[in-house]
């Protein structure tokens, strides 16, 4: 990916990012740190596609992703990407248990309900699949998350500031199990922190500062 990013703000350009170059290759976990408002959010929305660089290309599995139509762009999504967020974006009105088989029918996926169970299961939520979230702890509405992340086995991951909305317990708990997903799918995973030690358990490193990505020495 090579990208440049800019907002218009009463008739002046606001460089976001500039000239960002970043590969992430079956496997890789990489993390991006960075202070709070350092286009970090704003990175990962190019990366999947969300929205588009005012210079540059990104691509996603080979397809250029301005090739593509919204549309378009949400079907590589669908098919190939799973996300975890900071605040869960999980639907209220669905049951655990149906929030994880919602991308599997979306996708068409057969077995869907078996399928989200085990899934369940995997993430220690068993006696929880028929619970809404809002009778479930932040803890547990993230590992939820998880599990609708890692049901369709996605070959890239984005994280969005996992543990943000946690406790230090139940965000060590829900980052282990991350991990420990990441390592079982052979997932490729971004993720997005400004949490070092939670970036130093990725294979590579990158600081976002000024608009301007580098690596950081391990």
């Amino acid at each position: 990916m090579h990208v440049a990013r800019h907002i218009l703000f009463q008739h002046e350009t606001i460089p976001i990012l500039h000239d960002v170059c970043l590969d992430v290759y079956q496997g890789d976990s990489v993390a991006i740190v960075g202070v709070s408002g350092s286009g970090k959010s704003t990175l990962l929305s190019l990366l999947a596609g969300l929205d588009l660089p005012s210079a540059g290309t990104v691509s996603l599995f080979d397809q250029p992703l301005a090739a593509l139509d919204e549309d378009g762009r949400a079907l590589l999504r669908r098919r190939h990407v799973g996300f975890v967020f900071q605040n869960f974006q999980l639907m209220p009105q669905l049951s655990a248990l149906e929030n994880v088989m919602l991308p599997l029918e979306l996708a068409g996926t057969p077995r869907a309900r078996d399928l989200a169970r085990a899934m369940l299961e995997r993430v220690g939520l068993g006696e929880r699949m028929r619970h809404y979230p809002r009778l479930l702890s932040g803890g547990e509405q993230q590992r939820v998350a998880l599990a609708r992340a890692f049901v369709g086995r996605p070959a890239l991951l984005f994280a969005d500031e996992p543990t943000g909305n946690l406790d230090p317990a139940s965000g060590a708990q829900v980052i282990d199990l991350l991990f420990e997903l990441n390592r079982e799918q052979g997932t490729a995973l971004v993720l997005v922190t400004h949490d070092a030690d939670l970036a130093a358990r990725c294979r590579s490193v990158y600081r976002l500062s000024q608009g301007r990505l580098q690596a950081d020495p391990r």
